[in-house]
């Protein structure tokens, strides 16, 4: 029987470059996503849909036994195209509650389900100041703080229950996104990183790694990727068609 990934996020910037990396590697892929329009798009492609709401406790525990993943892939975030200004504030709110409760039923269902690893999206870019580049270990934003205080609770309940899950949880701090489907061309601040990086560090944490957070973003002084470079033996500069 083919072994399976359930891919929670499939639709979205790396959930489109991440699966069918997957795939090529033989993993048969469960993709989610809230909308059936979306979910043809993902049968296309080669990914069984999941049609399914995080905030749905019950229907995503009942999904994930049915399936029983040897692996997760949180890719769940709910950010405005381009990030859009308009609409970046309540934006905001809705990722913090989808990194908190979201997480909490995927994490669950997870567990129940048999997973043995877990791998989740976190961000880079609410390290506080001090020195660069910065590492995993350095403080991040308080809580307090005026713009991103509830992001930054969001990211804290997010990685403390990926990493704290009986199963291998991981990490995975990306920097900000530009690529396809992103609304971006280029890098838009330092600790930038392309989606197709990014979403190959999440097809290489699949086999390789540890328990724990893992910056991944390019290095340009801004953050420090060494610790995934040197587990998963991931490169920045990667994008589809070279090699590794």
């Amino acid at each position: 029987m083919t072994a399976c990934i359930f891919l929670a996020g499939a639709s979205g910037a790396i959930g489109r470059r991440l699966a069918p990396l997957l795939l090529e590697n033989g993993w048969r892929v469960f993709g989610s996503t809230r909308s059936a329009d979306k979910a043809a798009e993902l049968k296309k492609a080669g990914v069984e849909p999941v049609v399914v709401d995080v905030f749905d406790a019950d229907a995503l525990r009942n999904h994930l036994y049915e399936i029983r993943p040897e692996v997760v892939i949180h890719q769940l975030t709910d950010l405005p195209y381009a990030l859009e200004a308009g609409q970046l504030t309540a934006a905001l709110a809705r990722n913090a509650r989808l990194r908190d409760v979201g997480t909490r039923n995927l994490v669950a269902a997870a567990v129940h389900a048999g997973a043995r690893r877990l791998i989740a999206q976190s961000i880079s870019f609410i390290y506080d100041e001090g020195a660069t580049p910065h590492k995993e270990t350095d403080p991040l934003l308080p809580v307090t703080h005026p713009v991103y205080g509830e992001t930054v609770e969001g990211v804290l309940s997010l990685e403390r229950q990926v990493t704290e899950a009986p199963l291998a949880g991981l990490v995975l701090r990306y920097g900000l996104f530009y690529g396809p489907g992103t609304g971006f061309d280029a890098p838009i601040a330092p600790g930038s990183v392309h989606v197709d990086a990014a979403a190959k560090a999440a097809e290489l944490a699949v086999t390789r790694g540890e328990r724990g957070v893992y910056n991944v973003t390019e290095s340009d002084g801004a953050t420090s990727s060494d610790k995934a470079i040197k587990a998963f033996g991931w490169d920045s500069r990667w994008r589809p068609g070279t090699a590794g």
